[in-house]
Order: structure tokens, then sequence, then C-alpha cells
């Protein structure tokens, strides 16, 4: 495990760009030097994975590869850029990491937890500090994302614009979020449960407050 590495975790609408942005800001309101990321992505090789995952073109793409295309974007991650940012002494904040995986591979696609396990230990062995869960009704995220997902002229066509993940039906999302409730639910240490239905100023208070109890626990042991 890692101290220095901190993830933010959620379903879709759960506000991570927002909250990610404060808790960057609070970091370094600490004095911390901390390098910011993002999965799929955060590599060159990593966003091309990117692109290639979320593309709605490739609807057909199977479980199997999907998951393994998600830790071979990990593991050049964790190479890259965790690693040796971890080894010169900064922090690490990503907008999702390994438990996505469990959640929506696992959760959604209905992918063996043992075999995300055997990936997770052979790919991406660093396990962060810090996670914080934002939660959810699936209903209200969708209605978030959709909302944001209509094209200009939405007058004229109200057809959201949505990625291949994004496009997946309300249950694939119920599944998700309950993976991620049962991931939180096994490891208390690690993960902080946000209530993401409440107005964004609460909910970057909260994941704020999180960090700052985080930090000064982790300068008390250090």
């Amino acid at each position: 495990m890692s101290g220095r590495l901190v993830t933010l975790e959620g379903g879709e609408g759960a506000g991570k760009s927002t909250v990610l942005a404060a808790v960057r800001e609070r970091l370094e309101h600490h004095g911390i030097d901390v390098v910011v990321t993002r999965e799929p992505g955060g590599t060159p090789f990593g966003e091309a994975v990117r692109k290639l995952v979320l593309d709605p073109a490739h609807g057909g793409v199977c479980a199997e590869s999907e998951l393994l295309l998600m830790f071979a974007a990990r593991a050049q991650l964790v190479r890259e850029l965790i690693q040796p940012a971890l080894a010169s002494g900064r922090w690490v904040l990503s907008d999702r990491y390994t438990d996505a995986s469990y959640a929506y591979q696992g959760g959604g696609r209905g992918q063996p937890l043992e075999r995300i396990a055997e990936l997770e230990r052979w790919a991406a062995p660093v396990v962060p500090g810090l996670t914080l869960l934002l939660d959810l009704p699936v209903a209200q995220g969708l209605e978030r994302v959709r909302a944001r997902a209509l094209p200009p002229l939405a007058q004229f066509d109200s057809t959201p614009a949505l990625d291949r993940i994004e496009s997946e039906p309300d249950a694939f999302f119920e599944r998700v979020r309950a993976a991620y409730r049962a991931r939180a639910a096994a490891d208390p240490a690690r993960f902080r449960i946000i209530d993401a239905s409440r107005p964004v100023d609460d909910v970057r208070a909260a994941a704020v407050a999180e960090v700052d109890r985080y930090v000064a626990a982790v300068r008390v042991i250090a």
C-alpha cells in the first residue's frame, strides 16, 4: 500500500471531475507535490486505449477484451507515471484506479472477481492509501450524464451523445454501484463514502474534510 496514492471512484454523473479539482487544491494547500492522472489514460498509450474503449463504434467488444484493455492501460500508467512519482516522494491523485474494474468489468460485465484480482496483483500492485467513493442513486447520476451530453441543437435532436460505457442500460449501472459499495464495505480502512447526491458545494466540502483527516493521519505516522 502507498499512503501517497489517493484515488477517486464513482459511477456515471457522480461529479468526479469537480471533486478531483477540489482535492488537488487541498493537497497543494497542505504543501504536497501532487501528480494528477486518470483512468483509462494518463499516458500516451493509455489515452489511445481510452479512445478505443469509449468509442461507441466498438459496441461489440467482449467483456474479456474490455478487461484486458483496461489493465493494459493501467499497467503502463503504473510503470510510467505512478511508481516513478511515488519513488520521487510525490503524491498521486487518480480519477479511477483498480476499483473501477471490480465495479465496471466485475459488477457490470460479470467478469470473475478472482480474475480481476490476479490481473491487479500482476499489472497494478500499488494499492491506494485513500479512496473517495462518490455514491449516488443511478437514476440521478444518469440524468446528469444525459443532460450534459445533449448536443448544441438539442431542440432539434434530443438524442444524447453518449460514449460506449454511458450507453449501457440502467441495470448495468445498478450492478456497478452495488459492486462499488461492496468494495467499500469490505475495506472501510481505505474507503470513504461520500454522498454525491447532495449539492456540489456540500460534496466538495465532504471530500476536502476527508483529505484533511487523511493527510493529518499520514503525517502523524510518518
